[in-house]
């Protein structure tokens, strides 16, 4: 707030309006982010295998939680991405950096998504074809 300005009040009209800036921008990510497809594909594949393979409520807890952080460092990524190609259009090393930085956050989210994924499903999986 400004110095001098007078505090708002609550209206839900303006969270209602700000919600339909934020479904804007899920809907830009999911349509511009190819990444976001791929980490979509294996969402759904993990939802396909939670059904077939009848997880506990506990697990899929664990999977819906390690999808939306997926998710949303993807999508930090690419607004972070997408600023820094705004504020900095020629190369510039630090810019990379924090390119490179921001995708590394991504990359240690999906290797421990896959980690979880192994941890919950791949017993299931053994189960099912070597135990009957």
């Amino acid at each position: 707030m400004q110095p001098g300005e007078q505090k708002q009040p609550f209206s839900l009209r303006k969270r209602i309006h700000h919600s339909n800036h934020a479904l804007r921008g899920v809907g830009i990510f999911i349509k511009d982010t190819h990444a976001a497809w791929l980490h979509l594909f294996f969402a759904l594949l993990a939802v396909y295998l939670g059904f077939l393979l009848r997880i506990s409520n506990i697990e899929w807890i664990v999977i819906l939680l390690t999808m939306s952080l997926i998710l949303a460092a993807e999508a930090v990524n690419t607004a972070i991405e997408i600023d820094v190609d705004l504020k900095s259009p020629e190369y510039n090393p630090k810019a990379r950096d924090i390119k490179d930085i921001a995708a590394g956050a991504v990359l240690i989210t999906v290797f421990l998504g896959g980690i979880i994924g192994m941890i919950i499903f791949l017993p299931k999986v053994f189960a099912l074809f070597y135990l009957k």
